[in-house]
C-alpha cells in the first residue's frame, strides 16, 4: 500500500487525526478575509464582462496575420472611438473585440480596419452581439443559479436536516464570492463560458460537502447513547476519514484544468479558454476548501447548540475529567508503592558482578 493510501486508511480508522474542527475560528478568520478582499476587489474594479454581456462586435482576420497585437489594437480604437481587445487565435489570425457598438457603426468600423489591416473588407469576418441578447443571458444565469441553490437546500434538508442545508449553501456562497472577486482583481473577461464554469464548480463542491455529511449522518446515528465523543468531535473524525478521497479528487480535477489555464491560455496564448478556466480553477480549490474547512465545522456549531448535544457534551466532558482524575490518582499510587533503588555505584557504571557473592575481593592465591 502507498504512504498516502496508508495514511488514508489510518485517517479512517481514527487512528491519527487533524483536528479541524477544533481550530474552526481559524478558518473562518482565513475565510473572512479572503471574502472581504474579493467584495472589495469587486467594489473596486468590477467585473470585466464580455461582449456577449455588453454587445457589440467581434471581427476576425484570415490566418497568418503579420500585424502585431498591439498594433491591431491601436486600429481597433481609431476606427471605433472605444478600447478593443485583440486576441491572437492558435492559427495565427487575430480576433478583434470592441464593445458598445451598434449595427450602423460596425459596416464604417470594418472597412476601416479592412483597410489598416490591408485586407479585403470581405476576408473580415464580423459578427454582431446585440445587448438586449446580452441581457438575456445574464437574467438566465441568475435565474439558473437561483434555482440551484433553492434545490440544493431543498433537498439537504430532506436527505440530511435544515443544518446541513444551511451549511452547505453558506459554503457555495463562499465558493462564488470568492471566485468572482478573483475574476475582479485578475481582470479576466466574464463570458458565458465563465457562467457555465461557475455553476459546475458548484456542483463539484456541493458532491464534496454531501460526501463528509453522509459519513457524518451514518456516525451521529446514535450519538446521545454514548459518553465518548461529542458531537464535534465525531464531525472532526468524518473530515479525516474522508480527507484524502477530497485531496484525491481535488488534485484529478485540478490537473486538466490547470493544462487549459496555465499552459493553454498562458503558454501557447489561446486567451478564449481562460474565461472559462480560471472559473474551474479557483472554484474547485475553493469548494474544496470550504467543503472541509468551512461546511463541516459550521454543522458542528450548529449542532452543539442543542440542548441534547450540549448536554451529552457536558457528560463527555465530565467522563474524561473523571478518568483524567483516576489516572493521576493511579499514578500517585504507584509512586508512593515504588521500594527505594539499591544503592549503586558510579553514575552510569554497571555493579560488579564478581563481588558480594561470599567471595572475599582481592587478589587469587
Amino acid at each position: 500500500m502507498s504512504k498516502l493510501g496508508n495514511l488514508g486508511a489510518r485517517l479512517h480508522r481514527g487512528e491519527i487525526s487533524y483536528d479541524f474542527v477544533g481550530k474552526r475560528k481559524i478558518w473562518y478568520g482565513i475565510s473572512i478575509l479572503i471574502t472581504i478582499t474579493a467584495i472589495v476587489g469587486l467594489a473596486v474594479r468590477g467585473l470585466n464582462m464580455g461582449i456577449e454581456f455588453k454587445g457589440g462586435a467581434v471581427f476576425t482576420t484570415p490566418t497568418s496575420m503579420s500585424t502585431s497585437v498591439g498594433q491591431a489594437e491601436t486600429y481597433a480604437k481609431d476606427a471605433s472611438g472605444h478600447e478593443a481587445i485583440v486576441q491572437k487565435l492558435g492559427n495565427g489570425s487575430l480576433r478583434i473585440q470592441i464593445a458598445g457598438i451598434d449595427t450602423g457603426q460596425s459596416d464604417k468600423i470594418k472597412q476601416e480596419l479592412a483597410k489598416d489591416l490591408k485586407l479585403d473588407p470581405e476576408k473580415l469576418a464580423a459578427d454582431l452581439v446585440g445587448p438586449s441578447w446580452g441581457e438575456q443571458i445574464a437574467s438566465k444565469a441568475w435565474q439558473g443559479l437561483a434555482i440551484f441553490m433553492v434545490l440544493v437546500v431543498i433537498y439537504l434538508a430532506i436527505a440530511f436536516e435544515w443544518r446541513m442545508a444551511v451549511a452547505a449553501l453558506v459554503a457555495l456562497i463562499h465558493d462564488i464570492t470568492i471566485t468572482t472577486g478573483i475574476y475582479a482583481l485578475v481582470g479576466f473577461e466574464v463570458t458565458p463560458g465563465t457562467v457555465i464554469g461557475l455553476l459546475t464548480i458548484l456542483g463539484y463542491s456541493l458532491y464534496d460537502t454531501v460526501v463528509v455529511f453522509d459519513s457524518l449522518k451514518e456516525q451521529t446515528k446514535d450519538i446521545t447513547k454514548q459518553t465518548r465523543l461529542t458531537y464535534s468531535d465525531i464531525a472532526n473524525l468524518s473530515i479525516n476519514g474522508t480527507l484524502v478521497r477530497s485531496i484525491n479528487t481535488t488534485v484529478v480535477a485540478l490537473l486538466p484544468v490547470a493544462g487549459l489555464l496555465f499552459i493553454g491560455g498562458g503558454f501557447l496564448g489561446a486567451g478564449t479558454l481562460n474565461d472559462i478556466s480560471l472559473s474551474l480553477f479557483v472554484g474547485l480549490a475553493a469548494g474544496a476548501y470550504s467543503s472541509i474547512f468551512i461546511a463541516t465545522p459550521l454543522v458542528a456549531d450548529l449542532k452543539e447548540r442543542e440542548p441534547a448535544m450540549k448536554a451529552l457534551t457536558k457528560r463527555v466532558l465530565a467522563k474524561r475529567a473523571q478518568a483524567a482524575a483516576e489516572e493521576d490518582l493511579a499514578a500517585d499510587r504507584v509512586a508512593d508503592d515504588d521500594p527505594a533503588p539499591a544503592v549503586v555505584g558510579p553514575r552510569n557504571q554497571p555493579a560488579s558482578r564478581g563481588r558480594g557473592r561470599g567471595r572475599p575481593s582481592g587478589k587469587r592465591r
